[in-house]
């Protein structure tokens, strides 16, 4: 059922075939919860329509089919145009149609959304030069191989710039609608809406994204920005400043919060950290570097040593000065060994210094 008069916030959506069902179901949940009292669904103060040029259901990556409201015509009939992607091969096939309206709507300065690799879309029909654009640390480096010499923004959950505003996907798009629903409607819609659909709180644009389980983990948001960043990378692993550098933040910056968070400096940080799915350990990579430094002293790698063995069951190689295993007693021993499809694997054994074990299969 509609509502009467004009609604404050007006959302068009482009469905990309094979589209991500929680992405989209997210938003929109979001608005509709804050266009009317309760959950009763009218849309009062949030009006949204999906659009398509062809009248046929567009499938969702799950199977479900939705149905379109209508065509694409008029952009200025609302207030953000959203495009929700979802599987790679899917999004390399939207309608003509709908690009030209997608064109028309940036020429209009109607303000245009990206969400999951609904960012792609709009960065193939050439909508996003000179943009920061926000993509899912899962499909980085998907990005990096459609689009070289361009530099996404994955370590956070959306991304506001100026009249584009993309996100990560998933729950992540349930924050950017309340954060439109905030700006024209109000924070106790936003937070109604968010609250109904049992999410606890807001988060802003700059809160990290998520990422694959880690063996380091932390509550601040610059080191937990960080480790996803080195994860993302880790065939080919950036300097400190480097890293410092990607991250807006200065090089003492973030190994104070390195120390503080976690004990560590960003390097070795790094060093004890699994790479993403898909990405192989690289020689260079400093958990299998030939060359160790701990306080202030190089520990080289030594010829297997069969009394460390690998708990995973491989050979390793032991990384300490000869003699001074003999010092070994009681803090726990670290060993970085070679885990499934290759990817390194932090485990610990009885010993004393903490002494970094590299797999050598």
């Amino acid at each position: 059922m509609q509502g009467t008069g004009t609604p404050r916030l007006r959302v068009g959506f482009i469905l990309a075939r094979r589209f991500t069902l929680c992405a989209f179901a997210s938003f929109v949940d979001v608005l509709r919860l804050a266009g009317d009292e309760g959950d009763r669904s009218r849309q009062i103060l949030c009006s949204w329509r999906v659009l398509s040029p062809s009248p046929d259901p567009v499938a969702a990556s799950c199977g479900t089919r939705i149905q379109p409201d209508g065509p694409p015509d008029d952009p200025r009939a609302f207030d953000y145009v959203v495009v929700v992607g979802g599987l790679i091969d899917g999004i390399e096939r939207l309608h003509p149609a709908a690009l030209a309206f997608l064109r028309r709507a940036a020429a209009l300065g109607v303000p245009l959304v990206g969400v999951c690799t609904g960012t792609f879309i709009l960065y193939r029909a050439g909508l996003m030069h000179g943009y920061r654009a926000c993509v899912s640390w899962f499909h980085h480096g998907d990005f990096l191989e459609q689009f070289p010499g361009l530099t996404p923004v994955a370590d956070q959950i959306f991304v506001v710039d100026r009249d584009r505003l993309t996100c990560s996907g998933g729950v992540s798009s349930a924050h950017l609608a309340a954060y439109l629903v905030d700006r024209h409607i109000g924070p106790a819609a936003a937070r109604k809406s968010l609250a109904i659909m049992m999410i606890d709180r807001a988060m802003q644009p700059e809160t990290p994204q998520p990422g694959l389980p880690l063996e380091l983990t932390s509550t601040d948001p610059l080191v937990r920005r960080a480790l996803l960043a080195m994860q993302q990378t880790a065939g080919a692993p950036p300097s400190v400043a480097r890293l410092a550098d990607g991250l807006q933040v200065g090089r003492r910056r973030l190994e104070r919060h390195f120390r503080a968070a976690l004990g560590l400096t960003p390097r070795r940080g790094g060093a004890a950290h699994p790479p993403a799915s898909g990405a192989a350990p690289s020689a260079h990579h400093p958990a299998f570097g030939q060359r160790h430094r701990r306080r202030d002293r190089v520990l080289r790698c030594q010829p297997p040593d069969p009394r460390l063995p690998c708990p995973a069951g491989h050979h390793a190689r032991r990384v300490a000065p000869p003699g001074r295993l003999s010092r070994a007693a009681a803090q726990p021993l670290m060993m970085l060994c070679a885990g499934p499809k290759g990817n390194p694997v932090m485990s610990s054994a009885p010993s004393s210094l903490t002494i970094r074990m590299s797999c050598s299969r």
